[in-house]
């Protein structure tokens, strides 16, 4: 597909992997609408990071996505529309369960209903691998594995998947709905694990962590932006819902010890109780099967976990986070 000049819009884009989606379609030459979330301070997020070359080819726009008749303005004229706007801290929706409710799922219903008065080609969406909840050691999850709301935040993506799939079924809607696993790379939240444990080890040799045990896959951004293009590119995939991650999983105690030896440090690892999450709302085990995702795509990831980590720590050991002082 050829997106030279295709008006695009992505919601959220001032977030971790939107941002890194609006400098990707710059670059291919499409005509890219942001919506931030509108702040007293002006701040547009990550999207202050991007080259001065791609920041000037980019129409900014603040709002919420709640407010359905700036969403409505905000789609005029679009073609395709990536939605990535949610709150997408678990640990924020534990202690705001109604704020992650109302914006996740009613601003997706915002952005359903927009796409659909202006018949935009394409909605991608996306979800959480957070949303299969709890797996057996030693299975794969795929798109059919059972689904189940551990926390506030799944509960909001789940009832934000199923509007989605709501209006494809209803209003013929074209949709197609990512699913992803642990994301990494520059200019990750601060306050995931990845970044933690960098931003500890820059002080010392010691790392105060929560459970060491819960196993993941991590996927690192330019894998998963891709994933987002070919979304909005292939028709096989229209209504469908497509798992993406890496097939490495990797424990909290392995990631930390892979980062501690990529920073040449011997480390001496401790768990803190008011880092752990309820026990029942943890996933202890996360392992993607992306076979569908391969299938009809031909997407695989293609940057190994020790390359993406390398690139992790030298945006972070390079000022990546300049905005505040760490407290954590």
């Amino acid at each position: 597909m050829d997106w030279t000049g295709r008006p695009v819009l992505v919601t959220g884009a001032g977030g971790f992997i939107g941002s890194h989606l609006c400098e990707r379609l710059i670059g291919m030459g499409a005509k890219v609408r942001a919506v931030v979330h509108g702040n007293m301070r002006g701040s547009i997020g990550h999207l202050a990071a991007l080259p001065a070359d791609a920041s000037h080819r980019i129409e900014i726009c603040g709002g919420n996505l709640r407010d359905g008749a700036f969403v409505r303005e905000a789609t005029t004229s679009i073609d395709t529309v990536f939605h990535l706007g949610a709150i997408t801290s678990v640990a924020y929706s534990y202690a705001n369960p109604e704020e992650t409710m109302i914006t996740n799922v009613f601003g997706t219903l915002n952005v359903c209903s927009a796409a659909r008065h202006e018949h935009v080609r394409r909605l991608v969406h996306t979800s959480s691998a957070g949303v299969y909840g709890a797996t057996k050691a030693g299975e794969p999850i795929s798109e059919t594995h059972p689904l189940a709301a551990h926390n506030p935040y799944t509960a909001s993506k789940l009832a934000a998947d199923f509007t989605v799939e709501s209006f494809y079924l209803s209003y013929d809607l074209p949709v197609a709905i990512c699913r992803i696993f642990n994301v990494y790379g520059p200019r990750v939240g601060r306050f995931l694990v990845i970044p933690t444990i960098i931003l500890q080890l820059m002080r010392g040799n010691e790392l105060r962590l929560g459970d060491l045990t819960p196993s993941r896959n991590f996927t690192y951004i330019d894998d998963i932006v891709t994933a987002f293009i070919r979304m909005a590119e292939e028709e096989c995939v229209m209504g469908e819902v497509v798992n993406f991650g890496s097939t490495r999983v990797v424990t909290v105690g392995e990631l930390a010890q892979i980062i501690a030896d990529l920073m040449g440090k011997h480390v001496t690892v401790l768990t803190e109780a008011d880092r752990l999450r309820p026990k029942r709302s943890e996933i202890l085990r996360v392992e993607a099967d992306s076979t569908k995702a391969r299938t009809l795509l031909g997407w695989e990831p293609q940057i190994e976990l020790e390359e993406g980590l390398r690139r992790t720590i030298d945006w972070v050991t390079g000022g990546g986070y300049t905005d505040a002082p760490y407290h954590h």
